[in-house]
């Protein structure tokens, strides 16, 4: 079994109870999804940008649709979802 060691989970403070000592992989997917996401979302912004890219590498079509959501975007702004809905919507506000 791996173990996860702590990490600092910046203003999530459920996640750094939890995390206070050395944890099972299998318990972190026993967190609710809200729980489960701010960790992803921790552990993502651990990384600098050369991790992050290389974590995440995009391919040419990948680009052309981020360019295109982006052009969609930028022609009607309020189209977008508030982001404290969004984080509303998946149990973390």
């Amino acid at each position: 079994m791996r173990w996860i060691q702590p990490f600092k989970a910046g203003s999530v403070e459920m996640l750094r109870a939890r995390a206070m000592a050395a944890t099972p992989i299998a318990e972190l997917l026993q967190l609710p999804r809200g729980e489960r996401l701010a960790l992803a979302m921790a552990l993502w912004d651990s990384l600098d940008e050369d991790g992050r890219s290389e974590a995440l590498p995009l391919d040419a079509d990948l680009c052309a649709e981020l360019d295109r959501r982006w052009a969609a975007h930028l022609q009607d702004p309020t189209a977008a979802i508030p982001w404290e809905q969004v984080q509303s919507q998946l149990g973390l506000g």
